[in-house]
């Protein structure tokens, strides 16, 4: 059948075909049909069946002319059926219209009850450049679909200085219902949150809202008066809400302010206030915050979230005790205690450990250098320049089948890194890596190899079998292999020349 055949059969079905068949013809017309039958599909637009509204939404976009387009789809847009004011907002989207009618059929959208149509008059307002309905808009912003709301918050970020939409986030700020309020909260400007200042810390204290509470307290913190720290500090003192309490004391950790002691140990038990309460309390530090935190680190029923925080601030700190403390927690059950007793070693590692604590450290981390993948870069800092960890890491790097481990165990194998006097044997174990699979492992075999040759100052015996090998590397598909094995061939270029 040739495209005049079917377009004619579209037409006589749009006459006297059934609901369905109707609706498949208007949706057939627009992709087969000329300019000249758009104004068929206006007349299918008015058709008592909705179904055969959805398809003429569904042509017009299709056959792709504008004018009418404009005529009707900004009415589809209002009809009483979900899936007409679907296809017909995207249609308008597919056409680029732009008309008031248009904006204003989207605007009206931002209220559907179907979340599909918000986030497509989003979408389309976004194209457009303009908010739309402003209110309905800003009220988007605590929509219970995360599609939606994502959408919202990023569009009144975009128009952040139309008058109309500032001026709308303020009055939301202020008065608008909780689930809008709260991200207007968190989004006020700092001109409004400095002038809207003493009705703000009354809602600190005075909103039944535990989020609208925490959304004030976040906004004051960035306020930088002392009126504001000292309203924070005072409704740490008197709220008793644990959500309230964890935001207070996270805004308030950097402050390393004594004020935090009373409150931060009350909240220490809270299994939700517990991890920030710890936090603060490594930011005061003294001998208060110690007792407290070294009670937290021994205690047995101590929540794993505040365990995990307490470990990190007792590293932070940099206690006597503390590789003691913390070295027993990376056996701990719960993944993120071994996470915050691995990142408290990391604190310590900074100003180095003690003569008789770098053992100790070596031997544990080395051991469980796999235990969490996304921490092997962690527990490889930690163990940068401990030659107590080398004997290990040299039958992990053969051993582990972790590409992560292998490549940290030969970066930190790495000359540069620590050596002793297993160092002038290292050289096979790099040239065995040459080949892996995996590109950091590569890359960390290269460079152990350039590093072992400037540290030992020798030409290793083969050499002219790892020239090759390390030349054959010049057409490793990674650049950082290849800048590697360079690096390699111009530190046996200098052995040689020397």
């Amino acid at each position: 059948m040739t495209t005049e055949h079917q377009v004619a059969f579209f037409l006589r079905e749009l006459e006297t075909g059934d609901t369905w068949r109707r609706a498949a013809a208007a949706k057939g017309l627009g992709k087969l049909g000329d300019t000249e039958h758009a104004a068929v599909l206006v007349r299918a637009a008015a058709d008592p069946a909705p179904e055969v509204r959805e398809g003429a939404a569904v042509g017009l976009g299709r056959l792709g002319v504008l004018a009418a387009g404009a005529q009707t789809l900004p009415a589809l847009m209002d009809d009483d059926d979900p899936w007409v004011r679907r296809q017909a907002s995207l249609a308008s989207i597919r056409l680029g219209l732009r008309d008031r009618e248009v904006v204003d059929a989207y605007g009206r959208l931002l209220g559907d009850p179907d979340y599909h149509l918000r986030i497509n008059a989003l979408e389309a307002l976004r194209e457009l450049g303009v908010p739309g309905d402003v209110p309905a808009l800003v009220r988007l912003l605590g929509d219970p679909a995360c599609g939606v709301w994502g959408r919202a918050r990023a569009m009144v970020f975009m128009f952040k200085k139309d008058p109309d939409v500032e001026a709308e986030l303020v009055r939301t700020a202020q008065w608008g219902a909780d689930a809008a309020r709260v991200p207007a909260l968190w989004m006020l400007p700092d001109q409004h949150a400095d002038r809207l200042l003493p009705s703000l810390l009354r809602v600190l204290t005075d909103d039944p809202s535990t989020e609208v509470r925490c959304a004030v307290a976040f906004r004051l913190s960035q306020v930088d008066r002392p009126e504001t720290q000292d309203a924070l500090f005072a409704a740490l003192e008197t709220d008793r809400d644990p959500e309230m309490a964890r935001q207070l004391l996270f805004q308030l950790e950097r402050s390393g302010d004594e004020r935090l002691l009373g409150p931060a140990s009350r909240w220490l038990s809270d299994e939700r206030a517990g991890p920030s309460a710890a936090a603060a309390l490594g930011s005061v530090g003294g001998k208060a915050a110690t007792r407290l935190l070294r009670a937290v680190l021994t205690d047995p029923t101590t929540a794993a979230r505040t365990l995990a925080a307490a470990a990190r601030a007792y590293g932070d700190m940099g206690r006597w005790d503390a590789v003691w403390l913390l070295l027993p927690l990376l056996d701990h059950a719960a993944p993120e205690v071994y996470d915050g007793a691995l990142r408290g070693l990391d604190a310590m590692a900074d100003t180095g450990f003690r003569p008789w604590e770098r053992a100790a450290v070596a031997r544990a981390l080395v051991a469980r250098l796999g235990v969490a993948t996304t921490l092997v870069w962690v527990a490889e800092r930690v163990l940068v320049g401990l030659a107590e960890a080398l004997p290990g890491l040299r039958e992990l790097a053969d051993q582990t089948t972790s590409p992560l481990v292998r490549a940290a165990a030969l970066s930190l194998l790495d000359p540069h890194n620590a050596t002793d006097a297993g160092t002038p044997h290292d050289l096979p174990l790099f040239v065995r890596h040459l080949d892996d699979v995996d590109t950091s492992v590569r890359q960390a075999a290269a460079e152990g190899i350039a590093h072992w040759v400037e540290e030992t100052g020798t030409l290793p015996p083969g050499e002219e079998r790892l020239r090759d090998r390390l030349t054959a590397l010049d057409s490793d598909p990674f650049e950082s292999v290849r800048q590697a094995a360079a690096e390699a061939l111009r530190a046996l270029d200098g052995c040689r020349n020397n």
